[in-house]
């Protein structure tokens, strides 16, 4: 990340790197089938008067919610399919300019997880479905977390859904310490001290979640102090946003700029999924200094590499921030330090990483390093004089000379597409071993498992090759590789040589 900031530091006006959109989930212990049937029959309701009992606490938490509405002197809204929620919520944040405390109740009709009763052999018993039914979204303008909203189905087993986002976090702690800032809906475009801000932005993660959940849930679902009473939810991360964004100074800055790093990230790292999107208005909801007298769209481009449910984006945020975003879907791709048994015994080591909210702190610490990678990638771009010079070391014969292995030719096919496998976009987040780099090359996978042996050993040969050259590297105690700086320098420029550069060049001597 250093050298994407330094290189590019007379049109920089700092960093920030914290969490933005995060959900996390509330579960009961009558999440599944079985808890919930054992829960029922310690209280003697039979399992045929189970629906009757759910249309009861529907009934209940739609009047809760009406009356802290009511209470609060704020709207009750029964919204249609087609109406968008947040829309509804900032118009309403605006029109009555409010900044603290409940805003509104919106309710829908939406799927969510329930049961119902399945006949067969023997007695009935509940089964997981999907039913449609009615959820309730509690809008608050927190005094600590700004805008969050709290949903809940009114039907068994009631899974709660807190929304929050890190950035509104960071401003009310940076009101609280009289750093100046700029605030464009969720991305900041000013901030006075960007360190400071930063020191600010890594306490997030120490803050005391699952009481602060807890304390929310207790807010919308009155049958925690009735008919479950006692019970407390088990919080899980469901989705996590972490974005670093570097804050240029005006859109003239960025713009020709963004232009060679989208097109550098869709050539060179082969993004899957690359969508066009247009900006939000912009306006200004909370306190501090806040910019809200543009209302032009910016149109821009969304560049996306996904990996198993997780994936990366780079785009820019009103024309002058430039944003690289993780997000974590599936947390088990990674791995986190912890006390676990092994052989019959406790013991400290690196386990996959699970969704508990609890691992929050890893949450960050993954999503700041594949971030950190991603700009580290960017940073040869607009410069790729340096590394053209460079290639002529890999052309030459590498390794020791019991085990020389042949030079690379940035012009020939097959070592560009070995290029282009291993520098695709996903890798930056997890690494990328023999299998991912066989699916990308432009040999069909074999059905045969003698040919698929083949296959993979002529992989691994490839793969050593590149670790001859020092392109890329083993990570420790796994069957994974990494790409190296200088493997990101020298690929990427090959790369950019072959499909930009000669092209161009070929184009203006026919004219």
């Amino acid at each position: 990340m250093e050298r994407f900031i330094v290189k590019h530091s007379d049109q920089i006006l700092g960093r920030i790197s914290c969490f933005d959109r995060i959900l996390f989930k509330g579960y009961l212990p009558i999440s599944r089938p079985d808890s919930m049937e054992t829960f029922l029959s310690r209280r003697n309701i039979l399992l045929k008067d189970f629906k009757p009992l759910a249309q009861d606490c529907t009934a209940l938490l739609k009047a809760h919610a009406q009356e802290t509405a009511r209470k609060a002197q704020r709207p009750f809204i029964t919204l249609k399919a087609s109406a968008r929620k947040e829309d509804e919520v900032r118009a309403i944040i605006e029109r009555d300019g409010l900044t603290q405390g409940l805003v509104c109740v919106l309710s829908a009709q939406e799927a969510s997880a329930s049961f119902r009763l399945r006949y067969g052999e023997g007695s009935p018993r509940l089964a997981p479905c999907q039913p449609r039914c009615k959820c309730l979204y509690f809008y608050y303008l927190d005094r600590l977390f700004g805008l969050l909203h709290v949903r809940i189905p009114t039907w068994f087993p009631f899974t709660i859904q807190v929304c929050m986002n890190g950035h509104n976090w960071l401003a009310r702690q940076m009101d609280r310490h009289g750093i100046a800032y700029t605030q464009v809906d969720n991305a900041f475009v000013r901030i006075a001290d960007p360190k400071r801000a930063q020191r600010f932005a890594d306490r997030f993660v120490k803050r005391n979640f699952p009481r602060i959940l807890e304390a929310l849930a207790r807010k919308v679902n009155p049958l925690l102090k009735d008919l479950l009473h006692g019970m407390e939810h088990y919080w899980v991360v469901d989705q996590a946003e972490y974005a670093t964004d570097v804050l240029f100074k005006d859109r003239a800055a960025l713009k020709p700029l963004y232009e060679k790093l989208r097109e550098h990230a869709t050539l060179c790292f082969s993004a899957e999924d690359v969508l066009t999107f247009l900006g939000r208005k912009l306006h200004g909801n909370f306190k501090g200094e806040v910019l809200n007298d543009a209302r032009k769209r910016w149109q821009g481009t969304r560049v996306k590499h996904r990996m198993k449910g997780n994936w990366i984006k780079m785009y820019d945020k009103h024309g002058c921030v430039l944003r690289i975003e993780t997000v974590v879907n599936h947390p088990r791709e990674f791995r986190v330090r912890r006390l676990g048994k092994r052989q019959g015994e406790w013991v400290m080591a690196w386990y996959p990483m699970t969704k508990g909210v609890k691992n929050l702190y890893r949450y960050a610490e993954v999503s700041r390093s594949a971030n950190r990678a991603y700009l580290d990638a960017l940073s040869v771009v607009d410069d790729p004089a340096q590394a053209y010079a460079l290639l002529d070391q890999v052309c030459r014969p590498a390794g020791p000379p019991a085990r020389r292995r042949r030079g690379l030719n940035p012009l020939r096919k097959d070592d560009l597409n070995l290029f282009a496998a291993v520098l695709r976009g996903e890798h930056h987040i997890h690494g990328f071993s023999n299998r991912d780099v066989a699916a990308q090359l432009p040999a069909p996978r074999a059905k045969d498992p003698r040919q698929r042996r083949r296959q993979s050993a002529r992989v691994t040969r490839l793969l050593q090759l590149l670790h001859a050259h020092r392109l890329i590297a083993k990570i420790p105690r796994s069957r994974r590789w990494r790409v190296t700086l200088r493997g990101l320098t020298l690929m990427t420029a090959a790369i950019h040589l072959y499909h930009h550069d000669f092209p161009h060049s070929c184009a203006q001597h026919a004219a």
